[in-house]
Protein backbone atom coordinates (compact mmCIF):
# COMPACT_ATOMS: atom_id res chain seq x y z
CA UNK A 1 0.00 0.00 0.00
CA UNK A 2 2.91 2.52 0.98
CA UNK A 3 4.92 1.46 -2.32
CA UNK A 4 1.26 2.02 -4.21
CA UNK A 5 0.75 5.50 -2.77
CA UNK A 6 4.56 6.83 -3.56
CA UNK A 7 4.24 5.85 -6.93
CA UNK A 8 0.53 7.93 -7.37
CA UNK A 9 2.26 10.53 -5.98
CA UNK A 10 5.53 10.34 -7.82
CA UNK A 11 3.14 10.26 -10.96
CA UNK A 12 1.33 13.65 -10.13
CA UNK A 13 2.79 16.98 -11.61
CA UNK A 14 6.21 17.99 -9.86
CA UNK A 15 5.78 21.54 -8.88
CA UNK A 16 6.70 21.07 -5.22
CA UNK A 17 9.83 20.62 -3.67
CA UNK A 18 11.34 16.97 -2.31
CA UNK A 19 13.34 16.82 0.76
CA UNK A 20 15.07 14.71 2.48
CA UNK A 21 15.94 14.70 6.05
CA UNK A 22 19.59 12.27 7.30
CA UNK A 23 20.40 12.08 10.70
CA UNK A 24 23.72 10.45 11.13
CA UNK A 25 23.87 9.15 15.05
CA UNK A 26 27.16 9.30 16.01
CA UNK A 27 29.02 7.86 19.44
CA UNK A 28 32.02 9.31 19.92
CA UNK A 29 32.64 13.74 19.79
CA UNK A 30 35.76 12.34 17.03
CA UNK A 31 33.17 11.23 15.18
CA UNK A 32 30.82 14.16 14.94
CA UNK A 33 33.73 15.94 14.02
CA UNK A 34 34.76 13.73 10.56
CA UNK A 35 31.47 13.82 9.76
CA UNK A 36 31.25 17.70 10.34
CA UNK A 37 34.24 18.11 8.41
CA UNK A 38 33.12 15.78 5.39
CA UNK A 39 29.93 17.46 5.07
CA UNK A 40 31.67 21.13 5.01
CA UNK A 41 34.65 20.37 2.81
CA UNK A 42 32.59 17.47 0.34
CA UNK A 43 29.19 17.20 0.63
CA UNK A 44 27.90 20.79 0.60
CA UNK A 45 30.09 21.66 -1.84
CA UNK A 46 29.42 18.80 -4.08
CA UNK A 47 25.65 19.20 -4.05
CA UNK A 48 25.94 22.97 -4.38
CA UNK A 49 28.08 22.10 -7.95
CA UNK A 50 24.74 19.80 -8.58
CA UNK A 51 22.81 22.87 -8.68
CA UNK A 52 21.31 22.11 -5.10
CA UNK A 53 21.84 25.93 -3.62
CA UNK A 54 20.55 25.87 0.06
CA UNK A 55 21.46 22.33 2.42
CA UNK A 56 20.96 22.50 6.17
CA UNK A 57 22.89 21.28 8.81
CA UNK A 58 22.10 20.87 11.83
CA UNK A 59 22.81 19.65 15.52
CA UNK A 60 20.81 19.79 19.18
CA UNK A 61 20.99 22.24 20.84
CA UNK A 62 21.20 20.21 23.69
CA UNK A 63 23.34 17.55 23.60
CA UNK A 64 22.89 14.03 24.37
CA UNK A 65 26.17 12.27 24.87
CA UNK A 66 25.10 9.06 24.42
CA UNK A 67 23.33 9.64 20.84
CA UNK A 68 25.19 12.70 19.11
CA UNK A 69 23.18 13.47 15.90
CA UNK A 70 23.59 15.71 12.91
CA UNK A 71 20.66 16.40 11.24
CA UNK A 72 20.94 17.34 7.55
CA UNK A 73 18.37 18.87 4.97
CA UNK A 74 18.68 18.15 1.28
CA UNK A 75 15.92 19.87 -0.73
CA UNK A 76 15.34 18.52 -4.45
CA UNK A 77 13.16 20.37 -6.81
CA UNK A 78 11.63 17.05 -8.44
CA UNK A 79 12.04 13.64 -7.21
CA UNK A 80 14.03 12.96 -10.70
CA UNK A 81 16.61 15.69 -9.61
CA UNK A 82 16.88 13.80 -6.25
CA UNK A 83 17.59 10.32 -8.51
CA UNK A 84 20.19 11.74 -10.46
CA UNK A 85 22.24 12.39 -7.37
CA UNK A 86 24.01 10.15 -6.31
CA UNK A 87 25.01 10.29 -2.19
CA UNK A 88 28.55 10.38 -1.21
CA UNK A 89 30.16 8.81 1.57
CA UNK A 90 33.10 9.53 3.57
CA UNK A 91 36.15 7.11 2.38
CA UNK A 92 37.35 5.31 5.26
CA UNK A 93 37.83 1.71 6.90
CA UNK A 94 35.25 -0.29 8.65
CA UNK A 95 36.75 0.40 12.42
CA UNK A 96 36.84 3.95 11.70
CA UNK A 97 33.14 4.86 10.96
CA UNK A 98 32.41 8.52 10.68
CA UNK A 99 28.86 7.32 12.65
CA UNK A 100 27.01 4.57 14.10
CA UNK A 101 23.87 4.58 11.50
CA UNK A 102 22.07 6.98 9.51
CA UNK A 103 18.48 7.20 9.00
CA UNK A 104 16.52 8.89 6.27
CA UNK A 105 13.33 10.57 5.80
CA UNK A 106 11.68 11.59 2.17
CA UNK A 107 9.00 14.11 2.16
CA UNK A 108 6.98 16.38 -0.15
CA UNK A 109 6.46 19.95 0.70
CA UNK A 110 3.33 21.35 1.32
CA UNK A 111 1.13 23.06 -1.66
CA UNK A 112 1.32 26.13 0.62
CA UNK A 113 4.96 26.58 0.56
CA UNK A 114 5.76 24.26 -2.19
CA UNK A 115 9.58 25.53 -1.67
CA UNK A 116 11.87 25.91 1.21
CA UNK A 117 12.90 29.82 2.22
CA UNK A 118 16.04 30.78 3.91
CA UNK A 119 14.94 32.03 7.67
CA UNK A 120 15.30 35.77 7.70
CA UNK A 121 17.09 36.22 10.99
CA UNK A 122 18.97 39.00 12.27
CA UNK A 123 20.51 36.67 15.14
CA UNK A 124 24.27 35.28 14.56
CA UNK A 125 23.58 31.70 13.96
CA UNK A 126 25.22 30.93 17.54
CA UNK A 127 22.09 32.44 18.90
CA UNK A 128 19.73 30.87 16.66
CA UNK A 129 16.93 28.11 17.40
CA UNK A 130 15.17 25.79 14.60
CA UNK A 131 12.33 23.85 16.22
CA UNK A 132 11.69 20.71 14.07
CA UNK A 133 8.55 19.13 14.33
CA UNK A 134 6.86 16.14 13.92
CA UNK A 135 3.03 15.08 13.72
CA UNK A 136 1.93 11.54 13.68
CA UNK A 137 -1.94 10.68 12.97
CA UNK A 138 -3.82 7.42 14.28
CA UNK A 139 -4.82 6.31 10.45
CA UNK A 140 -3.66 7.68 7.05
CA UNK A 141 -7.28 9.42 6.94
CA UNK A 142 -6.38 11.72 9.82
CA UNK A 143 -3.12 12.05 8.53
CA UNK A 144 -4.97 13.73 5.13
CA UNK A 145 -6.56 15.62 7.49
CA UNK A 146 -4.06 17.43 9.20
CA UNK A 147 -2.34 18.18 6.07
CA UNK A 148 -5.30 19.96 4.97
CA UNK A 149 -5.54 21.73 8.03
CA UNK A 150 -1.91 23.31 7.34
CA UNK A 151 -3.09 23.96 3.61
CA UNK A 152 -6.63 24.90 3.16
CA UNK A 153 -7.43 25.29 7.02
CA UNK A 154 -5.03 28.50 6.92
CA UNK A 155 -1.86 26.95 9.28
CA UNK A 156 0.54 27.62 7.28
CA UNK A 157 -0.74 31.20 6.30
CA UNK A 158 -0.91 31.92 9.97
CA UNK A 159 2.22 30.78 10.76
CA UNK A 160 3.64 33.15 7.74
CA UNK A 161 1.53 35.93 9.40
CA UNK A 162 2.72 35.92 12.86
CA UNK A 163 6.27 35.97 11.49
CA UNK A 164 7.73 32.18 12.11
CA UNK A 165 10.07 31.89 9.53
CA UNK A 166 9.76 28.36 8.00
CA UNK A 167 12.03 26.62 6.45
CA UNK A 168 9.51 23.78 4.85
CA UNK A 169 6.20 21.94 5.42
CA UNK A 170 6.07 18.69 4.12
CA UNK A 171 4.72 15.22 4.18
CA UNK A 172 6.57 12.77 4.73
CA UNK A 173 6.41 9.89 1.96
CA UNK A 174 9.06 7.14 3.70
CA UNK A 175 10.35 7.03 7.20
CA UNK A 176 10.02 5.03 10.10
CA UNK A 177 7.20 7.00 11.94
CA UNK A 178 4.33 7.18 9.75
CA UNK A 179 1.48 8.49 8.96
CA UNK A 180 3.56 11.69 9.61
CA UNK A 181 4.12 15.35 8.49
CA UNK A 182 7.32 17.37 9.12
CA UNK A 183 8.18 20.80 9.69
CA UNK A 184 10.47 23.52 10.69
CA UNK A 185 10.64 26.98 11.95
CA UNK A 186 12.95 29.62 13.12
CA UNK A 187 13.90 31.86 15.86
CA UNK A 188 16.31 34.26 16.54
CA UNK A 189 16.68 33.00 20.20
CA UNK A 190 14.91 30.89 22.64
CA UNK A 191 12.88 33.65 23.84
CA UNK A 192 12.07 34.87 20.80
CA UNK A 193 10.60 31.14 19.86
CA UNK A 194 8.54 31.55 23.24
CA UNK A 195 7.13 34.81 22.09
CA UNK A 196 6.00 33.58 18.77
CA UNK A 197 4.76 30.16 19.81
CA UNK A 198 2.52 32.57 22.87
CA UNK A 199 1.15 34.76 20.19
CA UNK A 200 0.33 32.29 18.42
CA UNK A 201 -2.07 30.31 20.90
CA UNK A 202 -3.66 33.09 21.61
CA UNK A 203 -4.38 34.07 18.18
CA UNK A 204 -8.14 34.13 17.36
CA UNK A 205 -8.04 32.31 13.77
CA UNK A 206 -5.98 29.02 15.51
CA UNK A 207 -8.63 29.41 18.42
CA UNK A 208 -11.39 29.09 16.04
CA UNK A 209 -9.45 27.16 13.68
CA UNK A 210 -8.27 24.33 16.32
CA UNK A 211 -12.04 24.45 17.69
CA UNK A 212 -13.55 23.01 14.31
CA UNK A 213 -15.14 19.99 14.32
CA UNK A 214 -13.64 18.67 11.11
CA UNK A 215 -10.31 18.70 12.69
CA UNK A 216 -10.31 17.38 15.66
CA UNK A 217 -8.05 14.13 17.04
CA UNK A 218 -5.76 14.63 13.56
CA UNK A 219 -2.52 14.35 15.80
CA UNK A 220 -1.84 11.28 18.24
CA UNK A 221 1.95 12.01 19.05
CA UNK A 222 4.15 15.22 18.52
CA UNK A 223 7.86 15.47 18.44
CA UNK A 224 9.95 18.35 19.13
CA UNK A 225 13.68 19.14 18.50
CA UNK A 226 15.27 22.23 18.77
CA UNK A 227 18.76 22.34 16.44
CA UNK A 228 21.17 25.02 16.00
CA UNK A 229 22.11 25.65 12.49
CA UNK A 230 26.24 24.69 11.66
CA UNK A 231 28.41 27.75 10.71
CA UNK A 232 28.67 26.44 7.31
CA UNK A 233 25.13 25.41 7.20
CA UNK A 234 22.88 27.42 4.03
CA UNK A 235 20.10 27.72 6.53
Amino acid sequence: MLRLLLALVLAAPQNRYYYELHIYHCKTPAQVQAMSAFLERAYLPALHRAGIPAVGVFTPVTEDTADRRIYVLLPFPSFESREQWKDMDIETTWDNAPYIRMESILMRAFEDMPAPAVPNLQAPKTDRVYELRSYESPTGTYHENKVRMFNEGGEVALFQRLGFNAVFYADVLEGSHMPNLMYMTTFNSKADRDQHWAAFGNDPEWKRLVALPEYQHNVSKADITFLKPEAYSDF
